[in-house]
């Protein structure tokens, strides 16, 4: 099998994270994967945004997730104490960056996989990102203008392992 097909058969959400930083090496490596995932019409204008996991607007913004689901805290912050989150920006007015940034945001999920990383996909924070808040995070997470939260992941050394989902072809495939 190949070293793809064993990374899309091993990758699972990580919930737990050492707080050992990834090399530079290492986010260079999932930058590029993320950069190099197809874009509808070859558009290429998905952004990433690269926020350690120590930085005071992930709290700020853990706390608007909560307050907006009505949520105490949490054991947990949104991104699992991960060091660090990378948030996807999109050209609002491109029909296809919503599709495109969930693209880039697999190949940089898969490539963690790849590197023996954990990565966890995110879209709980949206509700925040999208609310009254909105221009105040674009501005903090520097997203180009015109451009707005798509998807993020978290990234880095896994704490915590799970098995992969189980999954029915028989269920969720069907053949004409």
């Amino acid at each position: 099998m190949s070293e793809v097909l064993q990374a899309i058969a091993k990758r699972s959400s990580t919930r737990g994270y050492t707080q050992e930083k990834l090399t530079k090496e290492e986010l260079n490596i999932l930058i590029q994967a993320g950069l190099q995932a197809p874009t509808a019409a070859n558009r290429q204008e998905i952004h990433i945004t690269v926020v350690e996991g120590d930085n005071p607007i992930l709290a700020e913004l853990e706390a608007d997730k909560n307050q907006g689901r009505g949520l105490a805290d949490l054991p947990h912050n949104f991104y699992y104490e991960a060091p660090v989150v990378l948030f996807l920006s999109g050209d609002a007015s491109f029909y296809w960056s919503k599709l495109d940034a969930g693209i880039a945001a697999e190949n940089i999920a898969l490539a963690a996989e790849g590197l023996g990383l954990g990565s966890l996909i995110i879209g709980c924070v949206k509700d925040a990102l999208y609310g009254e808040k909105k221009d105040y995070y674009a501005k903090a997470l520097k997203f180009p203008e015109g451009y707005e939260y798509e998807i993020a992941v978290a990234l880095g050394r896994k704490a915590v392992t799970k098995e992969p989902h189980d999954y029915s072809a028989e269920k969720n495939v069907t053949y004409l």
